[in-house]
């Protein structure tokens, strides 16, 4: 089977490489095309199956039409299109566009994930382009979201009525993935946190949409109540007026982006994990602070609400309400060792292999079969 993966941030992050391995085991030729702007550094080396032509530029970025047009015109270029059985398009409106134009110029069938920009930015403010969107879900034969909360997000608020059973009934919620490391190296058993000495952690960019300083209004109203609180903040500092806020602070702890090796230790460290983002699409560092056994908060309606049972492996909290992230904390520590024990067993839900199986289910369901005689 070939898979043409149409994702325009593949080597800015390891979590693309991830799933794009798992399929190779499974016998997948995948070949990735990655429009980019110019010459950006990259996260991940480069790869054989990975082509990234420079074919607009930032200006490019406020034309949409006129940019996605400059892609598919690079991608023909690029590649020959037509031998590929399926298009895999890695977001709705920058790749989902370049799949739809495959679909109409190849007749090529594409599944279409879509993400937090996705939802909210291009639907939630872009108007203009909402029909696209809805067009290139309609076209798609399958379209995948991480979460329940965002696909019933988009069903309810931007899919016209007429067409809401039809995309629905071929939506598929299949998460992210996260490094084998966290489930190869799995946390043991948890001692339970007293009040005298409870212990938060936060990995991630600090800047406003985490809500750092929501979480730190929340852990002083635990402290007015007799908790003895400690956070410890980890990661790169993209707003200094938040981080500032944060050293002022004696009870915070703030450690500079960590190894994985070294996050280990630091979430061994700890008893509880927040994060309430405004916007999130799906926050892999929830999954790894639940292997180490690390009871999770998480926004109501974003990207990891709806992947368990309210309760199991944590709470979701309105992201600006202190008052709302102090009250989910107390309600862990009521039932903690049964939480903890959960998110031990349940982050396996997030291997890549058992990711890829269900993607090679959609694909094998959704393949051109007649590719050989084009």
């Amino acid at each position: 089977m070939k898979i043409l993966h149409i994702n325009s941030n593949y080597l800015y992050t390891t979590l693309f490489d991830k799933m794009i391995q798992s399929l190779i085991v499974q016998g997948v030729e995948n070949t990735v095309f990655m429009p980019v702007s110019g010459k950006i550094r990259f996260v991940i080396p480069d790869k054989d199956y990975v082509y990234h032509p420079i074919c607009f530029n930032d200006k490019d970025r406020y034309l949409y039409n006129y940019k996605q047009t400059k892609i598919f015109k690079s991608l023909n270029k690029t590649l020959n299109v037509r031998p590929y059985n399926i298009v895999h398009a890695h977001t709705l409106f920058t790749d989902g566009h370049i799949a739809y134009k495959i679909k109409q110029t190849y007749g090529t069938p594409y599944v279409v994930a879509v993400r937090n920009t996705d939802v909210n930015t291009f639907l939630k403010y872009m108007i203009h382009l909402r029909k696209l969107g809805i067009k290139i879900l309609k076209e798609a034969v399958k379209v995948i979201f991480l979460s329940e909360s965002y696909r019933n997000t988009v069903i309810e608020k931007y899919v016209p009525a007429n067409l809401k059973q039809e995309i629905l009934g071929k939506t598929e919620i299949i998460p992210n993935g996260i490094d084998e490391f966290w489930l190869e190296n799995k946390g043991n058993t948890r001692d339970f946190p007293e009040r005298e000495n409870l212990r938060l952690v936060y990995v991630g960019v600090i800047n406003k949409n985490k809500n750092i300083t929501t979480t730190m209004k929340a852990i002083e109203i635990l402290q007015k109540k007799g908790f003895n609180v400690k956070f410890t903040v980890v990661g790169r500092i993209d707003d200094k007026s938040i981080y500032q806020q944060i050293m002022d602070k004696h009870y915070i702890k703030y450690m500079a982006p960590k190894s994985k090796e070294e996050l280990l230790d630091i979430y061994r460290a700890n008893d509880v994990f927040a994060m309430p983002s405004t916007t999130e699409t799906f926050g892999l560092v929830y999954a790894e602070a639940m292997s180490q056994g690390l009871p999770v908060i998480y926004s109501k309606g974003q990207g990891f609400d709806g992947q368990f049972k309210e309760g199991q492996v944590g709470y979701s909290v309105t992201s600006n309400n202190p008052e709302d992230i102090a009250y989910a904390i107390e309600k862990i520590l009521l039932n903690y060792f049964q939480i903890s024990n959960k998110c031990l067993q349940l982050s396996s839900k997030f291997n890549w292999n058992e990711i890829a199986n269900k993607y090679m289910c959609i694909y094998k369901k959704c393949e051109r079969t007649d590719v050989l005689n084009i």
